[in-house]
C-alpha cells in the first residue's frame, strides 16, 4: 500500500468510528461512513471494491428499514392500533429532537424511546378509547421496539464500518 492509500484507509477508519457514534445518536452515521468510503475510493481508485461498498449500502438500508418500523412493530405486538403505530414513529422523532439538548447522547436515545412510548400511549388512549393499562402496554411495546431498533441499527452501522475498514486496509 502506498502512503496515500494508508492515509485514505485511516480516514475511513476514523470516520467509521464517528459514524457508529452518530448512529447511536439516531443520526445517519452508516451513511456518513459509506460517503467517506466512496470519496476515498474516488481519491484512491481501487482502495475498496465497489461490490463491497454496494454491500455496505444494502446493510445500511436494512438498518434504516428496521429502525423505521421497530417502534411501530412494538406497539402493534402489544395490541396497538394503526394510529398508535404511526404515533410511535412520530413520537420517536419528536422525542429524539426534544431530548437532544438534555444530556446528549443519552437524551437523544432516551427521548426517542420515551417519545415512541408516549406517542403510542396517547394515540391508544385518545383515538382507540382503550383504558390506561392497555394503552400503557402498547406504549411500553413501542418504547421497547424503539430501543431495540437503536441497538440493532448501531450494530449494523458497526458492521458497515468494519466491512469498509477491513476492505480499505486488506488487499
Amino acid at each position: 500500500m502506498t502512503l496515500m492509500e494508508i492515509l485514505a484507509a485511516c480516514v475511513v477508519l476514523l470516520l467509521g468510528v464517528v459514524g457508529v457514534g452518530l448512529t447511536l445518536l439516531t443520526l445517519p452515521g452508516a451513511w456518513l461512513t459509506i460517503a467517506v468510503a466512496v470519496g476515498c475510493n474516488v481519491w484512491q481508485p481501487g482502495l475498496i471494491s465497489w461490490w463491497t461498498i454496494g454491500a455496505a449500502v444494502a446493510l445500511a438500508a436494512i438498518g434504516e428499514a428496521l429502525e423505521f418500523f421497530a417502534s411501530a412493530a412494538g406497539a402493534r405486538k402489544f395490541g396497538g392500533s394503526r394510529p398508535s403505530a404511526v404515533a410511535a414513529v412520530v413520537g420517536s422523532i419528536i422525542g429524539a429532537i426534544v431530548g437532544t439538548p438534555f444530556f446528549p447522547p443519552i437524551g437523544t436515545v432516551g427521548g426517542a424511546v420515551l417519545g415512541a412510548g408516549v406517542g403510542a400511549l396517547i394515540a391508544e388512549r385518545g383515538l382507540s378509547n382503550k383504558g390506561w393499562r392497555e394503552s400503557a402496554q402498547v406504549g411500553t411495546g413501542a418504547a421497547a421496539g424503539r430501543l431495540a431498533a437503536t441497538i440493532i441499527k448501531t450494530c449494523i452501522s458497526g458492521a458497515v464500518a468494519v466491512t469498509l475498514v477491513v476492505a480499505a486496509f486488506v488487499k
